[in-house]
């Protein structure tokens, strides 16, 4: 496989007057064309903190992070930030508008995704007339309009509740396949990440290092519904379960 990230011991340490802290420790790993990795770890460990690194929000200390070429990253967040005031359609074009790409080909192209993912006859609607499901749908339509190379996902479904989260994380898992982009996704989820993910990576408490990467293998690859009832799907979230219960 085709190789599009590369982390090389990455360090972040945060500085004040009074003292230093230590956010990310030593951190190495890569992400491959096709792959979906999700990061999980305790809480406030510096999951996001990553993330930030890899989007340019926050910067390094020390270590690299190389792209293999000029790659497109899309970020999906928590929220949808959808515009109350506009259409669901314009909230969908609103990355394309901002990075001053809102050609004719792309409009067309965010028209055809509400096609092909059932969402078109929800396009002339306001936010407020979706349900939460939906309304993270057309957020990762908008993410999608800019066609990706990495999808990087930050707890993209901690704010639904669980039924919606489990059909939307079915679909969301489906359209990424489909449309072929690379995810690397942080959640609190153990068995979204399992059922969901080619690998999980393990962080320890802060500063994170990382406690274990696990190669998820399966009699069948399904979608994460199908997933989770693997027969291995059990035997992965022990082990997880156990690395996160018992950080140093």
């Amino acid at each position: 496989m085709n190789k599009l990230l590369s982390i090389k011991n990455l360090n972040k340490v945060y500085y004040n007057k009074q003292e230093e802290t230590e956010a990310i420790k030593d951190i190495s790993f890569d992400l491959y064309e096709g792959e979906f990795v999700s990061i999980v770890g305790p809480s406030g460990c510096g999951k996001s903190t990553l993330l930030n690194i890899l989007t340019n929000m926050d910067s390094l200390t020390k270590g690299t992070v190389e792209f293999n070429g000029d790659l497109k990253l899309g970020y999906m967040l928590q929220s949808d930030s959808m515009l109350s005031w506009k259409k669901v359609i314009d909230n969908a074009l609103l990355g394309l508008e901002i990075k001053k790409e809102k050609t004719e080909e792309n409009i067309n192209y965010v028209e055809y995704l509400f096609k092909k993912y059932g969402l078109a006859e929800f396009m002339d609607k306001r936010p407020f007339e979706l349900s939460g499901g939906m309304r993270q749908r057309v957020a990762l339509i908008r993410t999608l309009a800019l066609k990706p190379d990495i999808l990087i996902l930050d707890e993209p479904f901690s704010k639904l509740d669980y039924q919606s989260r489990l059909k939307v994380s079915d679909d969301v898992y489906k359209i990424i396949k489909k449309e072929k982009v690379s995810a690397l996704m942080v959640t609190h989820d153990l068995a979204e990440a399992i059922s969901i993910s080619d690998r999980v990576i393990v962080l320890s408490d802060r500063p994170c290092e990382i406690k274990n990467i696990y190669k998820i293998k399966r009699e069948k690859d399904g979608s994460p519904i199908e997933n989770r009832k693997d027969k291995n799907f059990a035997y992965y979230y022990d082990l997880i379960w156990k690395d996160l219960a018992y950080h140093e």
